[in-house]
């Protein structure tokens, strides 16, 4: 067996000995193994090294655009979700800050209807509710309305849900034309 395999025999060396004797055997591998053990520790560092994200500055918010249920595209979200949802394309705006704005349509089983007048930021993957719509039939300003991730546990995903389905190009704000068309098809512009 000793010629077959240098490390199993009845040497009295120990097999690293004989490693270090043989010549462009397991030495040689020994300062690329180094290497991969060196390249390893700096990416995993690198990995835990935070992302420099961009300052959150925006400007002043429009007020809340006036929308119709009659021109809604539909929101698909996951099958747990009972409420039906939708963004009136016609309230889809993408400011000079980069922040989606739009109105997201609510309507619950007994046919209630709620809206919100929300704002995206896809550079970092928040959304803001500047104000609220149901029962008195008008807009009600949020008294502070504050930026949230969109993967936080908030009472609904669907700012996550529309920025996924079109809202949102990756980590940056799309052009109008091209979210409502990735709305109405459900895909992304570049798909």
């Amino acid at each position: 067996w000793g010629k077959i395999f240098p490390l199993v025999g009845h040497s009295s060396r120990t097999p690293w000995s004989t490693v270090h004797r043989t010549r462009g055997g397991i030495m040689a591998i020994k300062p690329l193994a180094i290497g991969w053990l060196a390249l390893a520790a700096m990416s995993a560092a690198l990995a835990q090294t935070p992302v420099d994200t961009p300052p959150r500055t925006e400007d002043a918010a429009p007020p809340p655009p006036a929308f119709s249920r009659d021109r809604l595209i539909p929101i698909e979200m996951p099958s747990y979700v009972t409420l039906k949802i939708g963004v009136d394309p016609e309230t889809i705006a993408v400011g000079a800050d980069g922040v989606v704005r739009y109105v997201v349509i609510m309507q619950n089983a007994s046919g209630s209807t709620h809206a919100a007048y929300e704002g995206i930021l896809c550079a970092v993957g928040d959304v803001k509710t500047y104000a609220r719509w149901g029962a008195s039939q008008n807009w009600v300003p949020v008294s502070e309305p504050r930026w949230r991730s969109m993967t936080d546990n908030l009472p609904s995903r669907h700012a996550f849900a529309i920025s996924k389905q079109g809202g949102c190009d990756g980590r940056t704000s799309a052009r109008v034309a091209d979210i409502v068309r990735a709305l109405r098809l459900g895909s992304k512009p570049y798909l």
